[in-house]
């Protein structure tokens, strides 16, 4: 068995990035391009084929692009999409930091107290106080968020990283990733939904307008976000909590008439009748139908074939020389000449109509 290296961070490949917003060139010379806030989201990535799948799925036309300061070209779309069906890996996928950039890459990472790359406390509140972030974003940090999620939809395995560098838009996603991670601890996979939403805050007398981004369970129900980890498939699935674990296969209605074709006598099938009444089958017409049957067995009409007597007993006809194969019964030993039973009363026969009867048209 392979050994790892423990301080080595483990995550899954990044497979581009999703972002809400955009630069636009200045038309100033030597002017700095002008930040565009997008109504859907865009998504880029150094994979053609990862953006082609991601145009197909949510539209919008995919180009070449190269992001600012960096030489390497990329490919980019601006989806129509305001909302995306992602899932948020197993444990905290947000990362979060004030961050300030310059041309030589990171010049400061700070939590809020402690600038981590020179271990001093936070520079920006020292010079500027509370309402640093207030500030021009080339004097001060960024407050940068990122998440990593899956797009399911996307070709392979690895995570889209969807990063904010909005003061207001990291308070209010952080506050919706906490609501989410409520569910399932960090444990598990878990389907979200997540979309572009407006706002805007007063502060000092000004209103300041923002974007942020909005993060929830995609769930069927509320208990269903609250009830824990869910499984893998129901997390590429969320509808699939919402059903039995097995359907009940649907139970076929009985054949009546074939049930009362092979009674022997007219009470019989009249029991054939109370027994599709009490299922709900009962009908005017199958009523017909079995009391037709009821009179043809009272005849000694076979049902079954329309035949007079049982003509399948051979003893009961002549043989060759005409000679019939019975015991003759004489005088005072047997009913000779006796009537035959008469048939039921048709008075057994509840209708189909009949109060309290059950029976359904």
């Amino acid at each position: 068995m392979g050994s790892r290296i423990m301080t080595m961070k483990r995550q899954a490949a990044e497979l581009g990035r999703i972002r809400t917003g955009y630069s636009r060139p200045n038309p100033k010379p030597n002017g700095r391009p002008i930040p565009v806030k997008s109504k859907t989201f865009i998504l880029t990535s150094h994979s053609r084929e990862y953006i082609a799948a991601a145009a197909d799925l949510y539209g919008g036309p995919v180009e070449q692009w190269t992001p600012q300061g960096q030489p390497v070209a990329q490919w980019r779309v601006i989806t129509e999409a305001t909302e995306l069906r992602a899932i948020l890996p197993a444990g905290d996928p947000l990362d979060q930091a004030n961050e300030k950039w310059t041309a030589g890459g990171c010049e400061r990472r700070c939590d809020g107290v402690t600038e981590k790359l020179s271990g001093r406390p936070c520079i920006c509140l020292a010079q500027y106080g509370d309402d640093w972030h207030e500030r021009k974003p080339e004097e001060v940090c960024r407050p940068t968020s990122r998440v990593g999620v899956f797009l399911p939809d996307l070709p392979d395995l690895g995570v889209w990283r969807l990063e904010t560098k909005s003061y207001y838009a990291a308070d209010a996603l952080a506050g919706g990733l906490d609501t989410v991670l409520q569910a399932t601890g960090g444990r598990g996979l878990l389907p979200v939904r997540m979309w572009i939403e407006q706002r805007k805050a007063v502060r000092g007398g000004k209103t300041k307008q923002f974007q942020v981004i909005v993060v929830v369970p995609s769930l069927p129900k509320l208990r269903h976000a609250l009830s824990g980890p869910i499984s893998t498939a129901a997390a590429l699935d969320p509808a699939s909590l919402d059903r039995p674990a097995i359907e009940a296969a649907p139970v076929e209605r009985p054949d009546y008439l074939a049930e009362a074709r092979g009674c022997r006598t007219a009470d019989d099938v009249i029991g054939v009748w109370h027994k599709a009444r009490e299922a709900g089958h009962g009908s005017d017409e199958l009523l017909a139908d079995l009391k037709t049957i009821a009179e043809d067995i009272s005849k000694g009409i076979d049902p079954q074939t329309g035949e007079v007597g049982d003509q399948d007993d051979d003893e009961l006809g002549p043989d060759d020389e005409g000679v019939y194969d019975v015991e003759v019964l004489g005088e005072g030993d047997g009913p000779v000449g006796e009537e035959p039973p008469a048939a039921p009363a048709r008075s057994s026969w509840p209708t189909a109509a009949q109060p309290g009867s059950g029976a359904r048209r």
